[in-house]
């Protein structure tokens, strides 16, 4: 499985971003996919979570992520999304999609994608 991260780029804060993870190679539609994501000097934090058919979500228990950002799917499409509104300063991040049995720990992925910059000025 190949997985390609787009969607990344500079905005103010306040924006919107939303970023794609394509995957290629094999369907994903079997596995959880997950966004994490990690800024300069910090480790890799988990964002989001989708189970396979999308009936289920599970978000980051951080006070500074809860409700705006929303993880999504189109398994017609192998690609899942993650949409960030009123972004802040501190989501400056690469961002990282994962395939595999889900969860909010690195260990639970086996597949990941490249990440995507997104840096949000003020």
């Amino acid at each position: 499985v190949q997985l390609q991260a787009s969607g990344g780029g500079l905005v103010q804060a306040g924006g919107s971003l939303r970023l794609s993870c394509a995957a290629s190679g094999r369907t994903v539609s079997r596995y959880v996919m997950g966004w994490f994501r990690q800024a300069p000097g910090k480790e890799r934090e988990f964002v989001a979570a989708i189970s396979w058919n999308g009936g289920s979500t599970y978000y980051t228990d951080s006070d500074s992520m809860k409700g705006r950002f929303t993880i999504s799917r189109d398994n017609a499409k192998n690609t899942v999304y993650l949409q960030m509104n009123s972004l802040k300063p501190e989501d400056t991040a690469v961002y990282f999609c994962a395939a595999g049995i889900g969860s909010r720990y690195l260990y639970d992925y086996d597949y990941w994608g490249q990440g995507t910059l997104v840096t949000v000025s003020s």
